[in-house]
């Protein structure tokens, strides 16, 4: 019951009668994945639709060079592999489970036949598929065009808005992101992000550790994102 209440709140669903809820529910398989291991890898044919319940994903893509590109974390509440709704498409990423995690799974069967009843999911899979892939296109803009700090404050901004909790210590992104994996999402080296994220802890901009970082003045990483002056902050 807690897996279909999640499921009924994710924004994909949240406009659907609760009979096409239920029939799509008891269509998923549920299952538990240990840390460490894989979902699926980027080539792989799209044959599986996935709903995390519990747990964290990351979702990453290798280049032509072999160079590893965090794409996405998936928290709890979300799809992804969305693109197993095409047919006969391919995972353009692979699915790596950072924690033990529980998941709803659709096979090709069962994504089929939610197709021909629920056919309306379709469009709003659609609209999902394209948000990300702006969100990609944007990521590969800011690589090309900005400077390595200004997109590392972009993308704490952008997982802040995601993911992040208000608290009176700040907004605290509660994601298991190590700062390799911030190294990954902006296009540069672990010791250049450690920098930048050094500097930003002591100017009392966030707070960072192995768990979660804390956007502890929004106003100066926003002008640092936005190559805004600092001044009246």
């Amino acid at each position: 019951m807690d897996a279909f209440l999640t499921l009924k709140s994710n924004p994909l669903l949240v406009d659907m009668n609760e009979k096409d809820l239920t029939f799509i529910y008891k269509k998923a398989f549920s299952i538990k994945a240990e840390a460490g291991s894989f979902l699926f890898f980027q080539g792989d044919p799209a044959e599986n639709l996935f709903f995390l319940v519990k747990g964290h994903i990351r979702l990453f893509s290798l280049t032509p060079e072999g160079q590893q590109v965090l794409m996405h974390v998936v928290t709890p509440g979300n799809f992804f592999a969305i693109v197993a709704l095409v047919p006969s498409s391919a995972y353009p990423v692979s699915a790596e489970v950072t924690q033990e995690s529980i998941l709803l799974k659709w096979n090709r069967d069962a994504i089929e036949e939610i197709l021909k009843i629920v056919p309306a999911i379709s469009l709003q899979a659609m609209r999902l598929m394209a948000e990300r892939l702006q969100e990609y296109q944007q990521r590969f803009k800011e690589i090309a065009t900005q400077r390595v700090e200004r997109r590392l404050a972009r993308m704490l901004i952008r997982l802040a808005a995601q993911s992040g909790v208000k608290t009176s210590e700040g907004i605290v992104i509660n994601l298991p992101l190590t700062r390799q994996d911030l190294a990954e999402m902006v296009g540069t080296t672990l010791y250049t992000v450690s920098r930048f994220l050094s500097q930003w802890e002591s100017r009392g901009i966030i707070f960072s550790s192995r768990e979660k970082i804390i956007i502890k003045n929004s106003h100066l990483l926003m002008c640092i994102a936005e190559d805004l002056p600092e001044h009246g902050s």
